[in-house]
């Protein structure tokens, strides 16, 4: 009778089981966001609620937790209860660099934590220098630096962020030494370079594009492979393959929504009916243009863990190669 006693109760769970996952969602899902309001995550995840909610029949949330490079965010989703009701708009330097730069901190697993749904939109940096600023071109800066190493100043949000590993990759990719000023956050790097007390900086789009179309910031150089024309004030501004040639640059990066690990497959696969209807609805995608971003989507949540699984490499390597650590 004892041997027989965990069979029992996983018959009489089983039915409770089905029913939660019939019903799910059973009450109002939340999108933990790892930043601030008003930046480029926290605005993607708003307009994905809306329609995202239509299709779950349930109103959908946004919980902003920043904080430890977005460590703070992904650790509340990773143990959250697994019911799907609990969701993280997460992205390439959290899941996948972010292992490399904290490495025995690390709060979370990447793949055995988190139930990943699909990415949701795709963007890039931009490479901006104080427009009384003589150079007019990376070549200009790029001889400038060269000609005096170090003496070039760029800010960046902080240790291993985006912004971080794309000027790293930028210095390893032109050759040259730039003094790296690492800030917590955007906000105060920003403010210097308006300020003209740093020379350059490369980060997300929505933030600086304002500055750019105001002439107080002088935009030479998209961080993805590919110009961005359809972000109105840097439609002839190059990108990586006109800027270096050859070389392997792009700075391209995505936000995704991710649920908790051991979340039911069927409230998985409903989560993923309901982020697709949003990443390819036509106004997401249009609201979405303007910060610099397009939707993106993925087939399938396997097809989506396939991608970062090929992404990681990528990832470690940047990391490596700006000799980040943040233990």
């Amino acid at each position: 009778m004892i041997a027989r006693r965990p069979l029992l109760l996983a018959a009489l769970a089983a039915p409770a089981v089905a029913r939660a996952q019939a019903g799910f969602p059973s009450r109002p899902l939340r999108i933990v966001v790892p930043f601030p309001p008003a930046g480029a995550a926290d605005i993607t995840a708003r307009l994905l609620t809306e329609q995202m909610a239509a299709v779950l029949g349930q109103p959908v949330v946004v919980e902003n937790r920043p904080g430890a490079g977005g460590n703070i965010a992904a650790e509340a989703v990773a143990r959250a209860a697994p019911d799907g009701h609990t969701l993280f708009l997460g992205g390439a330097t959290i899941l996948l660099a972010n292992k490399y730069l904290y490495r025995s901190a690390m709060p979370f697993d990447t793949f055995r934590d988190f139930a990943h749904v699909s990415r949701v939109s795709v963007g890039s940096t931009l490479l901006v220098v104080n427009a009384n600023r003589p150079w007019r071109t990376v070549q200009e800066l790029v001889a400038a630096a060269k000609a005096q190493p170090g003496r070039i100043t760029s800010g960046s949000s902080g240790i291993g962020t985006i912004s971080h590993l794309t000027i790293s990759k930028f210095m390893r990719t032109a050759g040259i030494e730039i003094n790296h000023v690492p800030y917590r956050g955007l906000a105060p790097g920003l403010n210097d370079l308006l300020a003209g007390n740093i020379d350059m900086l490369f980060d997300g789009m929505p933030a600086l594009m304002p500055h750019v179309r105001e002439g107080r910031l002088r935009a030479l150089a998209v961080g993805s492979q590919e110009r961005i024309t359809y972000v109105q004030g840097i439609e002839t501004v190059p990108g990586m393959k006109e800027t270096f040639p050859g070389s392997d640059m792009d700075m391209s990066f995505w936000y995704c929504i991710s649920a908790t690990g051991g979340t039911p497959p069927e409230a998985v696969r409903r989560l993923h009916q309901a982020t697709l209807a949003a990443a390819k609805n036509a106004e997401y995608g249009q609201k979405l243009l303007p910060l610099g971003f397009t939707a993106i989507w993925d087939e399938s949540p396997e097809a989506f863990a396939d991608v970062l699984r090929a992404q990681e490499p990528l990832w470690r390597d940047l990391v490596e190669g700006s000799g980040a650590k943040l233990d």
